[in-house]
């Protein structure tokens, strides 16, 4: 057998130590292979967890900047409650001096209506007597504002100042010579005040001087039969001839 020599300036070297000289080289190529890949894995790993906290900290700072927006809006906004609750308080300091002389022109507004009802002609009096009397209650109720109050007795004085400008006829009750009578009553504003019996047989009007129903001829009583007929807009409105008090001098 002949064997294979290698001949170097350091001896003469065999084919098996040649054998295991590459052996030994491959093996140390393919670990500094291995490392170099797990290197590049933990290159590329960190690369990629950098590129994500890079990405984090970019939302962080958004984040950071709405959040300082929002806060100077915040700011904003409880600068400008603060001014409304002063503005608030001024304005309850100045409604407690308001309503101070308020209530006490409620009382005598009520107080005058009520002289007034009783001085005017007598028409729809429970009505109007009990509109009253709800309107003086309600003065002393404590769940009611001042404003409701104030608005209700504006409300009567409004109702009042209508029953001026319009006609009206209703059924009612008076006493006359002492005795109840069923009735249908007139009302032309405040200027006449009649009334009529359902026969017709007797016709009559309230004496604002006399302050009283006195009857009248029956010359009238076609006329208040026709006035009640228009006012119930059973007839068409036209002139009619009704029983006035004489206007009273004035000096």
């Amino acid at each position: 057998m002949i064997a294979a020599i290698l001949v170097s300036n350091v001896g003469v070297v065999s084919a098996q130590d040649t054998e295991r000289l590459l052996n030994a080289t491959i093996t140390a190529q393919a670990q500094t292979d291995t490392q170099s890949q797990r290197a590049q894995q933990t290159v590329t790993r960190l690369a990629d967890e950098s590129s994500e906290y890079f990405a984090d900290y970019r939302v962080a700072v958004q984040q950071l900047d709405q959040v300082k927006v929002y806060n100077r809006n915040l700011e904003q906004l409880v600068r400008d409650q603060q001014r409304e609750k002063a503005s608030l308080q001024s304005q309850l300091e100045n409604f407690g001096n308001i309503e101070q002389g308020i209530v006490p022109l409620m009382y005598e507004l009520v107080a005058s209506l009520k002289t007034f009802i009783e001085l005017d002609m007598p028409f729809l009096q429970s009505e109007r007597n009990n509109r009253l009397q709800r309107i003086e209650a309600n003065l002393e109720r404590s769940d009611l504002t001042v404003s409701e109050k104030y608005r209700q007795i504006m409300e009567a004085y409004q109702i009042e100042t209508a029953y001026g400008r319009n006609i009206e006829a209703y059924p009612g009750t008076l006493q006359i010579d002492g005795i109840d009578r069923k009735v249908d009553l007139l009302r032309i504003g405040r200027i006449v005040l009649a009334y009529q019996t359902p026969d017709q047989a007797e016709t009559g009007y309230w004496d604002k001087r006399a302050k009283r129903w006195t009857a009248v001829d029956d010359k009238f009583r076609r006329a208040v039969t026709l006035g009640v007929r228009i006012a119930k807009k059973q007839a068409a409105p036209t002139l009619l001839e009704l029983p006035l008090p004489a206007a009273e001098d004035v000096r």
